[in-house]
């Protein structure tokens, strides 16, 4: 016993011991059942265990920053060893998170924040830039001769999707409409096909992830338009793939967020371990994209819960 107990007090030095094992909490305003979150929590998961850290999952039931912020609030008075945040609402939740800060905990936000996240004391942003990837997407569509589309927004008040339609806008440089839904299916299909009936001059329809995207698929099928609009969405899903490789769909905008999770775990970790940070403070994961071209190539990794 005495030669036991003096080798787990040596590893505990050394910092290998589980009295020493780091504990993280993540929160995000999505939840790990939904495809897109999903995958976030896939990487997170992974890193702890690669890490030999011990990382708790939390998010609202539904988009909800006032429950957001109170399970922010009770991530502080837990006292991890380092906090993971998405910020999509700095107004609702900035004060949660500078709350986090001043307890001296690391905090790295994740997926929408990269705007804000330096004014609020948050040591990195580990996402793509909003306005950048609507941009990018924008100007994809004027390329292809679209002069009027609507962006459906599955999440009104989520900053990160505002800046998106924003960013698409812009960089179509024609008439572009937001259409707000909800993120109950049936409710969202009928809003876009509804929506679709009473614009036939509609030219192009962006979606802001698979949660806007599916409804969108039979939106489109329902009223006859499928694979005679141009249409694209952010973020990756088992039936965008499936749509882009039927060539139903013209691009998806791919942010990686396999390593918004993955990423934040091992740079906590390392900055804990040996105050090791990178010297960017903004790790870009996108945008991509993927095409009918290069969606077999990404519907394997995403069978695996990697893409």
């Amino acid at each position: 016993m005495k030669r036991l107990g003096l080798w787990l007090t040596v590893l505990a030095v050394l910092g290998f011991g589980y009295a020493q094992q780091l504990r993280f909490i993540v929160v995000t305003h999505g939840q790990a059942a939904d495809p897109f979150w999903s995958v976030v929590k896939n990487g997170v998961d992974q890193a702890a265990k690669e890490m030999g850290v011990q990382v708790e999952y939390r998010a609202p039931t539904t988009f909800d920053m006032v429950r957001m912020a109170q399970l922010i609030d009770a991530a502080v008075a837990a006292k991890p060893a380092g906090l993971v945040v998405s910020i999509p609402d700095a107004n609702a939740l900035g004060r949660s998170i500078q709350a986090a800060v001043r307890a001296g905990i690391p905090v790295i936000s994740i997926n929408s924040g990269a705007d804000v996240f330096k004014r609020l004391g948050v040591l990195m942003h580990v996402g793509q830039e909003e306005y950048i990837a609507g941009k990018a997407a924008g100007e994809r569509f004027k390329a292809a001769g679209v002069k009027t589309a609507v962006c459906v927004n599955h999440e009104v008040g989520n900053v990160g999707l505002d800046q998106r339609c924003k960013g698409f806008a812009d960089g179509m440089g024609g008439k572009v409409e937001i259409l707000a839904v909800k993120t109950d299916f049936t409710e969202a299909r009928n809003a876009i096909a509804n929506y679709l009936q009473r614009n036939p001059g509609v030219e192009g329809i962006l979606t802001l992830g698979p949660v806007g995207a599916e409804p969108a698929l039979q939106a489109l099928q329902q009223v006859g338009r499928l694979g005679k609009i141009r249409f694209a969405t952010f973020d990756l899903a088992p039936a965008v793939l499936e749509a882009l490789e039927k060539k139903q769909m013209d691009f998806a905008i791919d942010q990686q967020q396999y390593l918004q999770g993955y990423l934040p775990i091992v740079f906590l970790t390392l900055y804990k371990r040996y105050g090791l940070l990178p010297a960017n403070d903004v790790v870009l994961t996108g945008p991509g994209f993927v095409t009918p071209e290069n969606a077999r190539q990404v519907i394997d990794l995403t069978k695996k819960g990697i893409r």
